[in-house]
């Protein structure tokens, strides 16, 4: 069986990621063939030690793997990045690893589709693979409502401003985070607001901008509402570092050490510092009737 492949990072499977794939997918299954798409992990600017320490990702390998499954893609292959690996030139890449190695005879590129150590532009890549004797198909960008492309770094930049309702639109999912319920000081719990102290399952993902928001939050195969307070806690944190905690509606159960999936919908306001708890109380009360009349325009 002949086989269609797209190569990359993929970071977020955003609405640019999802045109390709459709393309992979539409272009592959019409002729008959496998859509096969090639992806890497760790992401290179870890290995390369390209500001590694400020990289955020918008999705773990677990949750990228699973998204492009669900396009409809036949496989996915997840290749180890070495410092080998990322010495390949993009004819190496493309002769020894996309057509030898995985039997490819076509290749589908987005509009900035980068491959190879030479980080050549799409143009030039599909030129390559053409004379290595492959077909080529190039994916025009996706523009956002501001005719501007989408892009994992400006959905990176929105998020860390807080514009998550932004980021969602671009990414084509409601931007979400997963992670384990940890203790926390049950401080909320003595006024009234039980949360779900949540320890990322990846750390490495983009956290949104502090502050609280409305959210969506799947457990233990369940759905609810609730809202999310990102940050220091300033008045009653004494310097602790950041927290994610969670404000589940109409719900109080003892949910420590289970999944915890937090889908961002909108912020609601930025964290703020309160001289007491009774001031806190009665702002998260505001808050909480500000998220459900939101839910009702939802």
């Amino acid at each position: 069986m002949a086989i269609a492949v797209a190569t990359g990072f993929f970071d977020g499977v955003h609405r640019g990621h999802r045109q390709v794939i459709r393309t992979l997918v539409q272009t592959a299954h019409g002729r008959g063939d496998e859509s096969l798409v090639l992806t890497f992990w760790p992401h290179p600017r870890v290995l390369l030690q390209k500001d590694a320490a400020s990289l955020r990702l918008l999705t773990s390998q677990a949750e990228k793997v699973a998204m492009l499954k669900s396009l409809g893609v036949d496989r996915v292959e997840v290749l180890e990045f070495t410092r080998e690996f990322a010495a390949l030139d993009t004819r190496s890449y493309l002769s020894s690893v996309v057509r030898d190695g995985f039997g490819a005879d076509t290749i589908v590129l987005g509009y900035d589709n980068s491959i190879g150590s030479d980080m050549l532009p799409p143009e030039q890549s599909a030129a390559i693979a053409r004379s290595l004797g492959m077909d080529v198909l190039v994916v025009p960008p996706c523009l956002d409502s501001g005719e501007f492309p989408v892009s994992s770094t400006r959905i990176r930049a929105a998020l860390s401003d807080g514009r998550v309702d932004e980021a969602s639109g671009m990414l084509g999912w409601d931007y979400s985070l997963g992670g384990v319920v940890v203790s926390g000081n049950r401080i909320g719990r003595t006024i009234g607001f039980p949360t779900a102290n949540m320890q990322l399952s990846e750390p490495r993902l983009q956290v949104p901008a502090n502050g609280v928001y409305l959210v969506r939050v799947a457990l233990g195969g369940r759905t609810f509402y609730g809202m999310t307070n990102i940050g220091v806690r300033p008045t009653v944190g004494k310097g602790g570092g950041l927290t994610i905690e969670t404000n589940i509606f109409d719900f109080d159960e003892d949910i420590y050490g289970m999944d915890l999936q937090v889908c961002f919908l909108r912020r609601m306001r930025e964290e703020i510092h309160f001289s007491s708890l009774q001031e806190l109380a009665a702002q998260l009360d505001e808050d909480k009737k500000a998220c459900r009349l939101l839910l009702g325009e939802i």
